[in-house]
């Protein structure tokens, strides 16, 4: 008997507490610049992309692990305000999440981070099977890799669809999660340190395969390279014009919205556009969950920019 789906997307990943830092423009070496602002947000791989999805409608869950530190309950409170589902986190003396410092170039849109992952976990290796199997997706990335390996397990065992944001392949152990990914969807610049193109339309042609039922290499203003089961051979579709304030965590909006469609058994297409739309309204808002778009916002953007090709 197939268990009820609690959560359409379930996270045990990062989490991160990030200040910002506004400046106009990044500095040279050895020289200043004057700060225009500041501002502590939620942030992480996994936090942004369960963000992203809840805004759009999706029942959400965060599984992972955090102390009882300041910082651990800044980040329990933003997830709560987002009414993610934070009843199975683990607290623990010691843990907290990662720490990071982002440097904010306003005039240029782009952004430096600084992080610190001292006394952060990531997944549970305990987390309970019944939670995971009441999921409708498993969202996954590389922190806390064995927790992710059990969970990712469960899941697939049960016919319940993985996607993965990675962005490091340092553990050992990363292989194994690779390989238990069936939605796949890498950063251009992650996908070529794992594959050794620097086209992300090769990068795509190397990942493609049985392991995968999914994969997508995104490259930010030029869009996204894709291939699925259903594909002979990777297709490009073109990312949404916007003017980039600020880019910080626009890859993870793209993730979280990808998994929302997902859990809504869109085709892909649809989830391909759902998501950079959500990506491309996120850059052009300030940065943190703030600009994350709701799904009414969503829609609009996309019946605008699908009436108005030319624009």
């Amino acid at each position: 008997m197939a268990r009820k789906k609690t959560f359409d997307v379930l996270g045990l990943g990062a989490v991160a507490v990030d200040d910002f830092i506004y400046v106009e423009h990044y500095p040279r070496p050895d020289d200043k610049a004057r700060v225009l602002g500041r501002q502590r947000k939620c942030g992480g791989l996994t936090a942004i992309a369960l963000v992203a999805a809840a805004r759009l409608g999706a029942r959400c869950a965060y599984a992972g692990v955090l102390g009882q530190d300041e910082l651990s309950h800044f980040a329990i409170e933003c997830l709560k305000r987002e009414k993610i589902d934070v009843s199975s986190v683990k607290q623990t003396s010691g843990a907290r999440p990662i720490y990071s410092n982002i440097v904010v170039d306003q005039q240029g849109g782009t952004r430096n981070i600084f992080f610190d992952v001292e006394g952060f976990v990531g997944a549970n290796i305990a987390a309970p099977a019944a939670l995971i199997e009441s999921c409708r997706v498993l969202f996954v990335d590389n922190l806390g890799l064995p927790g992710m390996i059990r969970a990712a397990r469960l899941a697939r065992r049960v016919g319940i669809p993985v996607v993965a944001d990675f962005d490091s392949q340092s553990d050992a152990q990363f292989s194994v999660l690779l390989g238990l990914t069936d939605h796949l969807i890498l950063s251009q610049g992650f996908a070529a340190e794992l594959t050794g193109k620097r086209s992300p339309e090769r990068a795509v042609r190397v990942l493609a395969g049985s392991r995968h039922e999914t994969v997508v290499v995104t490259c930010g203003a030029e869009g996204c390279w894709f291939w699925s089961k259903e594909l002979s051979a990777p297709c490009h579709l073109s990312a949404f014009k916007v003017k980039a304030m600020d880019t910080t965590g626009c890859g993870d909006v793209f993730h979280g919205a990808y998994a929302f469609a997902l859990a809504r058994d869109l085709p892909l297409i649809e989830r391909l556009r759902l998501a950079s739309a959500a990506a491309a309204l996120k850059a052009s808002g300030d940065g943190g969950p703030t600009a994350i778009p709701s799904f009414s916002k969503v829609q609009k953007f996309l019946e605008h920019e699908l009436n108005h090709p030319t624009r």
